[in-house]
């Protein structure tokens, strides 16, 4: 959770005030595109609001944590449905003023229309009825849901149901429906507050326990939400379920695998396995005998890797280390694509492209492929 941008934005707390909330910046400008899938399969798209009343949310008070996620899955059929955006109208006029520029200044903070970009998925549409791995992504500190797109499409592509979780209160923005979107609230205190950092790690721990309750409603018929696509309850096969995650959503991802008997794999994106005091968490000090991805790049590579990463390989077990070259932090979001379209278009620099996402020659196909082969391996045994 190295994240310069993400503490800057975070003390900047009076321009969180100004930024709108219901009105979107004028729509012009770039509008950038996604990635293609590269799967058999067409990609359906729903998003799943979720109340957990047993649990205060500690960022507002509120006396329960609602979550917003969004699943992707194998599609019987697309005909008659509309692909789905990329980013809502409310959380794009957000992203312009918050992410683009702030959060992350390698990027545009004008010259680029965010709400016009479009997914390669499906909304509503039917799911196909064959029991398929189930996926959880957990994305990183301030980063939303949305930034892991690209992966989760084609991971779908591929035969995979894939849950993308928000983390409110600590996501710069997340789009509730028939409100104003949640923007970012907690301060950069937690990065080096012990008592902060646990608690945002353990709330993160929590939202995903959580979400995956609510998939065992889901597939038993039982959840209170009638809305969703036709077939997506026989679409979960929960006897096979993993996790991934980038930054800090790599790091909850290893951790919620250690905790949760439910989850057989992870896949941890470059996220350090110990608390802001040094604690390593569970998994890293007594190892696991499940399947661990640790992915990073030598662009992000530091010593606090090093000692985290390698006390879990200490241990042994079926723990893969590897690291992607001319690469950088965010090599592992959909800001892979993006870059390239932001230095052609002029908007962006080929050296913030590079403080970025680096500058691998294939980056979107080396992630994707990185984590498919993963949890093919892990959940399907080949």
């Amino acid at each position: 959770m190295r994240r310069r941008t993400f503490i800057t934005a975070t003390a900047s707390t009076a321009l969180l005030g100004a930024l709108p909330t219901h009105t979107a910046f004028a729509a012009s400008g770039l509008v950038l595109r996604l990635p293609a899938p590269t799967g058999p399969h067409r990609v359906g798209t729903t998003t799943l609001q979720l109340t957990d009343r047993n649990r205060t949310d500690p960022w507002n008070n509120a006396p329960t944590r609602e979550l917003m996620t969004t699943i992707y899955y194998p599609a019987s059929t697309t005909r008659g449905y509309q692909l789905a955006p990329h980013l809502t109208p409310a959380a794009a006029a957000v992203f312009q003023g918050l992410d683009a520029g702030l959060l992350h200044p390698e990027l545009p903070a004008a010259g680029v229309d965010w709400a016009a970009t479009t997914t390669h998925s499906y909304a509503g549409a039917p799911a196909l009825a064959v029991r398929r791995p189930v996926l959880l992504y957990s994305p990183g500190g301030a980063d939303p849901r949305m930034i892991g797109t690209v992966v989760a499409e084609d991971l779908a592509s591929h035969g995979y149901v894939v849950v993308t979780v928000d983390h409110p209160g600590e996501t710069s923005e997340v789009d509730f429906p028939g409100r104003p979107p949640r923007v970012i609230e907690i301060t950069p205190e937690v990065q080096t507050d012990p008592v902060l950092n646990r608690t945002m790690m353990t709330t993160r721990f929590a939202d995903l326990h959580f979400v995956l309750d609510q998939l065992e409603l889901l597939a038993a018929g039982r959840h209170p939400d009638a809305a969703l696509p036709r077939g997506l309850d026989r679409a979960l096969d929960l006897r096979r379920v993993g996790v991934y995650g980038h930054s800090a959503g790599g790091a909850t991802a290893a951790w919620t695998m250690h905790e949760d008997h439910r989850i057989k794999a992870a896949a941890n994106l470059e996220g350090y396995l110990d608390l802001a005091d040094g604690t390593l968490y569970p998994i890293a000090e007594h190892g696991t005998r499940k399947p661990v991805l640790l992915a990073g790049t030598d662009g992000f590579h530091d010593a606090r890797f090093e000692r985290t990463w390698s006390a879990l390989l200490s241990h042994g077990g079926p723990v893969r280390r590897t690291q992607l070259r001319r690469a950088n932090h965010w090599i592992f979001t959909d800001y892979a694509a993006f870059a390239p379209q932001l230095v052609a278009a002029g908007l962006t620099t080929s050296a913030e492209r590079t403080k970025l996402v680096g500058d691998h020659p294939h980056a979107v196909p080396a992630v994707r492929a990185l984590v498919r082969s993963f949890f093919d391996r892990a959940l399907r045994g080949h």
